[in-house]
């Protein structure tokens, strides 16, 4: 599909990579990865034509269509986000402009025998053909299906395009590429402005996808689930790997290892080089054997070994003193903007060492929410603090609040307190300040540089009580990994708002999610939580009995002939069912019941929420055997 050879791009300070030989088939699914600044997005220029390169060839079939998603997007469109996407397709507009004209001049004119009202007839039914084939009869189903994956509400796809903010710009750009079908994907951190539901939509839509795709993304889950293919830009070169990310990463420590024992070997033999040609330079019997010695020594190629990123310091967040038993109560927590109510009448307690993940799509006011937890706007309903709790909010904004009058390192050293102020170059390493960065004026630092900045000052700012909203934006995998690190060893509370599953996986075990204006309580697991949307958004109900109906309908659908039964499994099959009702209205009544716990029933909580996965346990079981009845019948 597309041949790279020797690809290169120069810039004033040198080659960003050069000799770049790779190959891209149809169906490949590509993540391309790299410290920041290797050239990964100066890559996907250079494939999709943006620039050219400055030495080498790109070949390609010709008429190839490429949908490329880049990060800084411009849209000028005055349409709606529907009509955006409908009218993106120019062989589609031209086909129903024709068959507009055609059809007016089928209805008024009236000589039907002539050669030019049999052409028109004939070029009707071929445009017909054609547009069949371009799948214009599916067209709007198509620009639906892919908005409603991506997030808009009807009331979204009715919108402005220019009245959207620049994260649903994003989104609205992604749903042309992908409506319009190209040959290859080229997608630069194409999840960094989606919901955790939209990327898991993203994530299936990816799979399917028959062209090839190369992608860029801090997201590790994302990569391992779409990616089969791994290519790095390392030192100016571009290493192959056949593997999704996480076995990338192993494979390529081991050949780090192997290259670091190789250098030390390359290291020990050229200074015994350098000690003979030192000891025998000044002999003239010798001077000959030095030279040769020195020509040697030229013509060797120095083993570079480029430093793994991957930090192995270990940070925690510092806890300032140990709250009561409960560090949260809202009581009739309501917000409304207008004749908007993002949330009413919310209910909780949160109780000491909880770990919360607040989940739902974008727009529903989970930062409204955490603003209200932390005072920052008005609210109707009361919002308490529990004893000693002491909250430290990173908010969306929150690297507008630092002082741009210092530098990195002071606006650090401010706040550090205790042993870890030995630290604090290597802890600002861990976050990309590394060596004369840091002295570095804020005022001078890029909105990303400022967030990473920001974190990590929040990272040294004692609390118990941590509430994040996004903490993942900007970051590199490896940062997100240090803060992933210090959240799972933090003895406090925290409430985080994020869209990285594999940030989350692990790390809550609570999930708030704000739906239909209630905030509801899940004890799921993260993946758990996920099947339950997106069962919710595929399917009428996310019932498990209206799941097993399904089953049955779709295993009796193929028989074509009338055959006996048993009717002792079918009675069984019958049993089983009504365990799972019975099972399932369990559930949903003790969720009910763990929602209203306050903190105070320590006993009482432990003995529902051991029931509750007891129950859960038993419904698994339960469909299990129901499976294998049908697979009897």
């Amino acid at each position: 599909m597309i041949q790279l050879e020797k690809l290169g791009y120069f810039l004033p300070q040198g080659y960003l990579f050069e000799q770049v030989s790779v190959q891209v088939n149809r169906g490949d699914k590509i993540g391309l990865v790299g410290k920041n600044g290797a050239g990964k997005s100066t890559m996907l220029k250079l494939l999709s034509g943006q620039i050219t390169p400055s030495e080498g060839a790109i070949h390609q079939p010709k008429g190839l269509k490429y949908g490329y998603l880049t990060q800084d997007i411009v849209i000028k469109s005055k349409e709606t986000v529907y009509n955006y996407l409908f009218l993106s397709n120019l062989e589609l507009n031209r086909i129903r402009e024709r068959l507009d004209f055609i059809n007016h001049e089928l209805v008024t004119r009236t000589d039907y025998e002539s050669d030019y009202y049999s052409g028109i007839l004939d070029e009707l039914s071929e445009l017909n053909h054609e547009f069949q084939v371009l799948e214009g009869f599916q067209w709007e189903e198509k620009i639906k299906a892919t908005l409603d994956g991506l997030g808009f509400s009807d009331l979204d796809q009715q919108k402005l395009i220019q009245a959207c903010s620049g994260g649903w710009k994003m989104r609205a750009e992604l749903a042309r590429i992908l409506v319009n079908n190209p040959d290859i994907l080229l997608l630069d951190e194409p999840t960094n402005h989606l919901d955790i539901i939209s990327i898991s939509w993203l994530e299936n839509y990816l799979q399917r996808f028959d062209g090839a795709v190369i992608l860029i993304s801090h997201d590790r889950l994302f990569l391992d689930n779409v990616t089969k293919r791994t290519l790095e830009i390392s030192q100016g070169r571009v290493l192959d790997f056949p593997f999704a990310y996480s076995k990338y990463k192993l494979m390529r420590a081991e050949e780090m290892e192997r290259m670091e024992q190789s250098k030390k070997q390359q290291d020990k033999q050229i200074k015994q080089t350098e000690q003979l040609i030192e000891k025998f330079r000044a002999k003239s019997s010798k001077a000959s054997f030095a030279q040769s010695l020195m020509k040697k020594l030229e013509k060797t190629e120095r083993i570079e070994v480029e430093k793994d990123v991957v930090s192995k310091i270990k940070l925690t967040f510092p806890l300032s003193v140990h709250p009561g038993k409960w560090v949260l109560e809202m009581n009739d927590l309501s917000k409304s903007y207008g004749d908007r109510t993002l949330f009413e009448s919310v209910n909780i307690t949160v109780g000491r060492g909880e770990k919360i993940a607040l989940l739902g799509p974008n727009g529903v006011g989970k930062s409204t929410l955490l603003k209200s937890i932390t005072k920052e706007i008005d609210f109707d309903g009361e919002v308490l603090y529990g004893h000693n709790v002491n909250v430290a909010y990173f908010a969306q904004d929150q690297a507008e609040k630092l002082d741009p009058t210092k530098t990195i390192y002071e606006t650090v050293d401010d706040i550090a307190v205790g042993e870890i102020r030995k630290d604090l170059r290597s802890i600002l390493g861990t976050f990309l300040f590394t060596g004369e960065v840091v002295e570095k004026k804020v005022s001078v630092l890029s909105g990303g540089e400022r967030t990473r900045l920001a974190l990590c000052v929040l990272l040294l700012s004692p609390s118990n009580f941590l509430i994040l909203d996004e903490p993942t934006n900007h970051l590199d995998l490896q940062s997100k990994d240090v803060l992933k690190r210090a959240l799972q060893s933090y003895e406090g509370t925290f409430v985080v708002v994020s869209h990285d599953r594999e940030f989350l996986d692990g790390l809550c075990n609570r999930i708030w999610d704000i739906e239909n204006r209630n905030l509801k309580i899940h004890h799921f697991t993260l993946n758990e939580y996920l099947q339950y949307k997106m069962s919710k958004k595929d399917l009428p109900t996310g019932k498990v009995t209206e799941l097993v109906k399904e089953k049955a309908v779709k295993v009796e659908k193929p028989v074509q002939e009338k055959k006996p039964t048993n009717v002792k499994v079918e009675k069984e099959v019958q049993q089983i069912e009504r365990k799972i009702e019975e099972s399932e209205k369990q559930i949903e009544e003790m969720e009910a019941h763990i929602a209203s716990l306050t903190f105070d029933e320590t006993n009482t909580h432990t003995e529902v929420l051991n029931e509750y996965d007891s129950t859960k346990q038993k419904l698994a079981a339960l469909m299990a055997e129901w499976e294998l009845k049908m697979s009897e019948l």
